[in-house]
C-alpha cells in the first residue's frame, strides 16, 4: 500500500527507466535492507527475486514490478540506493551486490520441506516484534519441518504451514493455496466483533450487518439527510449542529480510477467540509474501516489541521536504515479545525489505524470508542515457487516519542462500546446518537 512521505528537496529522485532504458548507474544487483528482496537491473528493466535464509528464487508474478518499488531512485552514498514507486511512497534502501547470488539461479526443485523452511525463515527475518510477542521461529521451524518431508503432498504441506503460523492473531498474515484442487485460505486475526457478526449470520457473511450499518447511519444518525459518496466508501452529513463523516476504506473511491487516486475523495471532502463550516464539532467515524492506502489517510487527516504535525515514523524490520517520518500537512481544500471526535473499534485496521495515528497527533482530536487492531505495517506479499502465496507485515511503526506501535492497538481517550455484542445490528447507530448527545451536553 502507498505510504506518504514528504519528498526531499535536497536530493531529487530520478526515474528508474527513461525512454525504456534503465539508468546506467542502477545496472547490476541490489539487495534490500529488510523485506527480503533482490533486484537485478539490466538495460531494459529490473527483475525481482525473493530471498530468505540463504534461499532465493525469481518472483513468479507476471508484472515487471509487482510490488511497485522500481519507479524512481536516488543515490545514498557509495553502493547504496533508495528505490520507491514514487517520491511520496515508501522508500526502500538497497545495497549493491557483486553479482547475483548462486541460490537465485539454482534449479533445485522446490520441495515441500524447502518451502516450509523458506516461509519460516521469512517470518524469522522480517516479522515485527517476534521476541516481544513470544514467537520462537527457530522452534516453530523445527516443529513444522518434522511434519513435512521432500515427498509430502499438498495437504501435508498446508498442515505444516498452518502449524507454523498457528496462534498469530494478525490481520496482515495470510496463506493461500490449492490443495487437491480446492482453494485454501488462512487469514488469522479476525476482529472479535466481526467474528461475532459471522457467527450471527446464517451464511457467515457480513451482508445483512453491513446493510444495517449503512441504514443506521443514513436513516437514524443523519435522519435521512445524509450523503453516500465516493463509490459508497464515504457517508457524511450534518446531524443538526454536529458534522458526521464516516470512511469505510482508505481507497477505491471511484470504479474508473486507480484505488489510490485521491481525486474522487477530494471532491467528496470539499463538499463535506464546506457543509461542516460553523458546526459545534465533527465526528469522524472509522469504526468499520478496513484499511487501504496511507496516502489517502494522510489526505483526510489534512482536512482537520491548521499546521503540520508529526504523526509517526517507520522502518523495515532488521534494517539499518533511517526512520521514515510522516507529517500531517494542512490540506489545500476546505478544512475543519474545531473539536473532532474520532470513533474507532477493533475492526479499525491498517491504513485505518495509521489514520488514527495521524488524527491523534492533532490537538483538536479526541479518540472515542474501542481500541484498534494494532496492525499498522504495510502488508508484504510473498508468492511461493509452488504457486501458493503468503503475506506478512515487515515494518516497525513508532510514535513520535519512539514507542513501538506494531501489535498494539490505539487506545481511545474515552472508551465507548461501538458494537455491543447483544445489539450487533442496531448498536452502532445508537452509540453514535449517544455520542452526539454527549457532545451537545459537553460531557465528551
Amino acid at each position: 500500500m502507498a505510504f506518504a512521505v514528504p519528498a526531499s528537496a535536497e536530493s531529487p529522485f530520478w526515474p528508474v527507466q527513461s525512454k525504456g532504458a534503465v539508468a546506467s548507474e542502477l545496472r547490476g544487483v541490489w539487495k534490500s535492507r529488510g523485506y527480503g528482496w533482490i533486484v537485478e537491473f539490466g538495460p531494459d528493466g529490473g527483475k525481482l527475486f525473493q530471498t530468505a535464509g540463504g534461499a532465493c528464487y525469481a518472483d513468479p508474478r507476471r508484472e515487471p514490478d509487482p510490488d511497485g518499488i522500481m519507479g524512481v531512485w536516488r543515490a545514498e552514498g557509495q553502493g547504496t540506493i533508495t528505490l520507491a514507486g514514487d517520491p511520496a511512497s515508501t522508500r526502500y534502501l538497497f545495497d549493491r551486490l557483486p553479482s547475483l547470488p548462486a541460490a537465485c539461479a539454482s534449479t533445485a526443485p522446490w520441495t515441500p520441506d524447502r518451502i516450509t523452511a523458506l516461509v519460516a525463515d521469512t517470518f524469522a527475518e522480517v516479522y515485527p516484534r517476534s521476541a516481544e510477542r513470544g514467537l520462537d521461529w527457530k522452534a516453530r521451524r523445527a516443529a513444522a519441518l518434522a511434519k513435512v518431508g521432500p515427498q509430502a503432498n499438498d495437504a501435508q504441506l498446508w498442515a505444516a504451514l498452518s502449524e507454523l503460523l498457528a496462534g498469530l492473531d494478525d490481520p496482515h498474515v495470510e496463506l493461500h493455496g490449492l490443495v487437491a484442487g480446492d482453494q485454501r485460505d488462512l487469514e488469522p486475526g479476525v476482529a472479535p466483533t466481526l467474528a461475532r457478526v459471522h457467527a450471527a449470520d446464517p451464511d457467515g457473511s457480513e451482508k445483512a450487518w453491513l446493510q444495517a450499518y449503512r441504514d443506521g447511519i443514513l436513516t437514524r444518525v443523519l435522519a435521512g439527510k445524509g450523503r453516500q459518496a465516493a463509490n459508497n466508501r464515504i457517508f457524511w452529513g450534518r446531524a443538526e449542529d454536529i458534522g458526521y463523516l464516516n470512511v469505510v476504506t482508505m481507497g477505491a473511491f471511484a470504479r474508473n480510477a486507480a484505488p489510490d487516486d485521491p481525486r474522487p475523495l477530494d471532491a467528496a471532502l470539499d463538499e463535506a467540509m464546506t457543509a461542516f463550516a460553523g458546526a459545534k464539532a465533527v465526528v469522524v467515524d472509522v469504526s468499520n474501516n478496513r484499511g487501504g492506502y496511507d496516502a489517502i489517510s494522510r489526505a483526510i487527516a489534512g482536512r482537520f489541521t491548521d499546521q503540520p504535525r508529526a504523526a509517526y515514523s517507520k522502518v523495515a524490520v532488521g534494517a539499518k536504515a533511517p526512520l521514515q517520518a510522516v507529517t500531517v500537512e494542512p490540506a489545500n481544500g476546505p478544512r475543519f479545525t474545531g473539536p473532532v471526535y474520532l470513533v474507532t473499534s477493533d475492526i479499525t485496521v491498517s491504513a485505518g489505524e495509521t489514520f488514527g495515528l495521524m488524527m491523534k497527533a492533532l490537538p483538536n482530536v479526541k479518540q472515542v470508542g474501542g481500541a484498534t487492531r494494532g496492525a499498522y505495517s504495510d502488508q508484504l506479499p510473498k508468492p511461493l515457487p509452488n504457486g501458493w502465496a503468503f503475506a506478512l507485515p515487515a515494518e516497525l511503526y513508532k510514535a513520535p516519542d519512539g514507542r513501538d506501535l506494531e501489535g498494539r492497538g490505539l487506545t481511545p481517550d474515552a472508551p465507548m462500546e461501538v458494537f455491543p455484542p447483544d445489539d450487533l445490528f442496531a448498536g452502532h447507530a445508537k452509540a453514535i446518537e449517544a455520542l452526539l448527545s454527549e457532545i451537545r451536553r459537553g460531557a465528551r
